[in-house]
């Protein structure tokens, strides 16, 4: 066994209902992102990237999506004979065990896979967040102070946009970085630490509170592991500096998507040191026609754009017709925007049929949603 070995574990679909339409018909691990990526592909990534090299993806529901870009995990190095890629799905017993109510109940049914790694830790994660970490440095930290739990968090400031929103905020000794308290808050405001629910723990300790907690019929990793744990064991949080954000809802998701506009954003989230992977498909340019027009924005491979883009993000496959007005929109794959239609704050899934001469404005505090396969 490596010593420190460290195991990964990713929830991939703890926010569906948040999402609403997004993830009707997926999970929230394989929503799209950024022109040609999914969610996971970030949590994946940062754990690879960190020597991280046993990943379980705990699944609840809708999740063929999931399994057909993930796959063996070939693109992440991970399709390997021993360990490497797990797919888990909800796990049922006699006991009552079945479609988990709350991420501590998830890793009960996934205990059997955690149990027969040969790991020292564990890093648990979400999928939700859009960040590029090194958890290396994490680890360092978490073995250096003989912490019993890691958190990572990122200090943010609770404006008006996110203004009511349940946040899972944490509270810090400035002098040792001991957490002293954790717990959900919708009246924040001001500078909070935000809980990326990222969490590093020793494996024979994870395995012991699982069995403690499903003994009490308890399922919630904050209210039923991190805060009583919080004064009776060392927890430590671990800071995190660069970009992050959480899409917990249509909005974030839009604005994630209105950051990447941003240079600086885009070299955070992208180094060439630490790359993103994702399943690779292979398509030609982006064609654009002698009458088109594009004003930062960001359009993948395999798109024909015959008309006006500003301020978009516009995925593989799709196509914008002659005289079309996109602006300040989410074009998802194989969706065609006919000719002399003009659109504003729509996201719009994959395969929709925007016809000629439609208009669709919506709001930046509220984009218009078009569902997948629609016919507008």
């Amino acid at each position: 066994m490596r010593e420190n070995k460290v195991m990964g574990i990713i929830f991939s679909d703890m926010h569906d209902s948040a999402l609403g339409a997004l993830t009707e018909n997926r999970t929230t691990a394989s929503v799209p992102f950024g022109g040609r990526y999914r969610l996971i592909d970030f949590t994946l990534s940062n754990m690879v990237n960190s020597d991280i090299s046993d990943i379980g993806i705990i699944t609840k529901s809708n999740y063929q999506s999931l399994m057909d870009h993930v796959g063996a995990g070939r693109p992440w190095d991970l399709a390997r004979k021993r360990g490497g890629l797990a797919i888990i799905p909800p796990f049922a017993s006699h006991g009552g065990l079945g479609i988990y109510r709350g991420r501590l109940e998830a890793l009960a049914g996934a205990l059997s896979y955690i149990r027969h790694n040969d790991a020292k830790y564990v890093m648990i994660s979400d999928s939700d967040v859009i960040a590029n970490v090194d958890l290396r440095d994490m680890v360092k930290q978490h073995i250096a102070s003989n912490a019993q739990m890691t958190l990572l968090y990122k200090t943010i400031t609770v404006g008006p946009d996110l203004k009511g929103e349940d946040l899972t905020l944490m509270t810090l000794d400035e002098e040792t970085g001991d957490v002293k308290d954790i717990a959900r808050y919708a009246s924040a405001k001001g500078q909070q630490n935000l809980y990326l629910n990222v969490l590093l723990i020793e494996k024979t300790l994870l395995e012991r509170m699982i069995n403690d907690a499903m003994s009490h019929d308890q399922y919630s990793m904050v209210r039923h592991c991190i805060q009583p744990a919080v004064g009776r064991m060392t927890v430590k949080g671990y800071a995190f500096e660069g970009y992050a954000t959480k899409i917990e809802n249509m909005n974030s998701y839009f604005a994630a998507h209105m950051d990447l506009l941003k240079p600086e954003v885009r070299t955070e989230l992208f180094p060439k040191d630490r790359p993103v992977f994702t399943k690779v498909r292979d398509q030609v340019s982006v064609r654009y026609g002698l009458s088109s027009k594009v004003g930062n924005s960001l359009i993948a491979d395999g798109c024909i754009i015959n008309g006006e883009v500003y301020n978009s993000i516009i995925f593989r496959g799709a196509k914008i017709g002659k005289d079309a007005v996109v602006r300040n929109c989410i074009i998802m794959q194989n969706t065609y925007v006919g000719d002399n239609a003009h659109l504003e704050y729509v996201i719009s899934d994959k395969d929709v049929l925007i016809k000629d001469s439609r208009t669709l404005v919506g709001y930046e505090t509220h984009p218009i949603y078009i569902s997948k396969g629609d016919t507008i």
